[in-house]
């Protein structure tokens, strides 16, 4: 065994003479444990909000959008299913879905909700998006068959209302003059209810698109827009479409990140400020170590004299402290590692718990795109964490390890 490791396992368990020592150690290390326990914490809810932004927001909405470009956003796209051949000869489009969308009133007594309502064809929607993956499959399958409405699930909440109820659909209805009339009435059947956990079920409803061209007054090759899905979403702004420039109407693209980028740009603006914040109270638990070692070189200094008198030299004596404040730092380190991989993997059950216990709601699907507080542990996160903790207890070790390298045994014997 490495000789100077072996000394420095034996001053680490062995009693100190001045108690200080080891209660300033124990304190570091804990300090040490719980920055990297939090750290380790921090990133796993990043990495949830990640990938439920991935699950629950691009696998749902659409990645771009091809809507008319003619100063009215109401007019529809007149060759629709032109444009959706052309569209799906692009190489980085994977598929395409027409739509009809609009505003409108849902009425359910007098509970009255305003949704984005949206109408699609439910074979190709599967194409775009996994829409269908939160609503039930008998839903779903009674929608493709049957039509009705789909209604979000706040929505469906807030109408007090479930699947097999009639809602009435109010539409605004402009006059020439620009301002509203009567608006026009529809009586529809609720088909199903689409729980996404997230801010869309308070906006969203679906119909068939023949329907909603029906309320609408389109003709069948009238769209509102053609869904996009790509192969590379997050490469959307990089989207070139050559094939449409000869189109017969003026277009324009919507993306995924104008409506839902900053979520994105949040998280990872998010993950770099706490991965911050948590090194720097890491480095301050390590930074105890200095103080720990200063201590432990004057507690030590008798072996260290005689050590030098038996011929150890100074890098011999150096190396005895370094690893003294590694192993400080790595107990606090596997401890805070343990800890924080424990809650992580538990961190939506814990969460639930204490919401369940205490009666509130942690994060709000009115406001928030997820109502719980997800996790995921990425193993390569605890390796960083870990190799920045055994760095920054390095460098808080060279100090003071140099600072016993250079004791001179003389004065200390002669002072004993």
């Amino acid at each position: 065994m490495n000789t100077p490791f072996f000394i420095s396992w034996r001053y680490q368990r062995g009693k100190q003479k001045n108690r200080l020592v080891s209660l300033i150690s124990l304190f570091s290390s804990v300090g040490i444990a719980l920055g990297v326990a939090v750290l380790i914490i921090g990133l796993s809810a990043m990495n949830g909000f990640e990938r439920e932004l991935n699950q629950r927001v691009l696998s749902v909405v659409p990645h771009a959008e091809l809507y008319s470009y003619n100063g009215n956003e109401n007019a529809p796209i007149q060759a629709g299913k032109k444009l959706e051949n052309l569209a799906n000869s692009n190489p980085n489009v994977t598929a395409s879905s027409p739509f009809v969308s609009f505003t409108g009133l849902i009425e359910n007594g007098t509970q009255l909700k305003i949704a984005q309502v949206r109408g699609v064809d439910p074979v190709k929607q599967d194409k775009v998006s996994s829409l269908s993956h939160y609503i039930p499959s008998e839903q779903w399958q009674a929608f493709h068959q049957q039509g009705g409405l789909i209604l979000g699930a706040g929505i469906a909440k807030d109408l007090e209302v479930t699947a097999g109820d009639e809602v009435t659909l109010l539409l605004p209805q402009p006059t020439e003059d620009g301002k509203l009339a009567q608006p026009l009435r529809f009586s529809l059947p609720v088909t199903g209810v689409l729980k996404l956990e997230g801010q869309l079920d308070h906006s969203y409803a679906l119909l068939p698109i023949e329907k909603a061209q029906e309320l609408l007054e389109y003709q069948p090759n009238e769209y509102s827009g053609i869904e996009l899905a790509l192969k590379e979403p997050f490469k959307v702004q990089e989207l070139q479409m050559p094939e449409l420039a000869n189109f017969n109407q003026p277009l324009y693209l919507n993306t995924w990140i104008e409506k839902f980028g900053y979520m994105y740009n949040d998280i990872q603006l998010v993950r770099t400020v706490m991965y911050i914040a948590m090194v720097l109270v890491i480095g301050v638990a390590c930074f105890n170590i200095i103080s720990t070692l200063i201590m432990a070189v004057k507690d030590k200094q008798g072996d260290i004299a005689i050590m030098r008198t038996l011929g150890a030299n100074n890098s011999f004596i150096k190396r005895i402290f370094l690893w003294y404040g590694l192993l400080s730092g790595m107990k606090g380190a596997l401890a805070g590692i343990i800890l924080g991989v424990i809650l992580s993997l538990n961190l939506t059950a814990m969460i639930k718990a204490i919401e369940g216990f205490f009666g509130i709601k942690l994060l709000s699907d009115g406001v928030y795109f997820v109502d719980f507080l997800p996790s995921e542990l990425h193993w390569q996160d605890v390796a960083y964490v870990l190799i920045a903790t055994i760095v920054l207890s390095l460098f808080a070790s060279l100090y003071p390890a140099t600072r016993a390298a250079k004791l001179e045994p003389a004065k200390v014997l002669s002072g004993h």
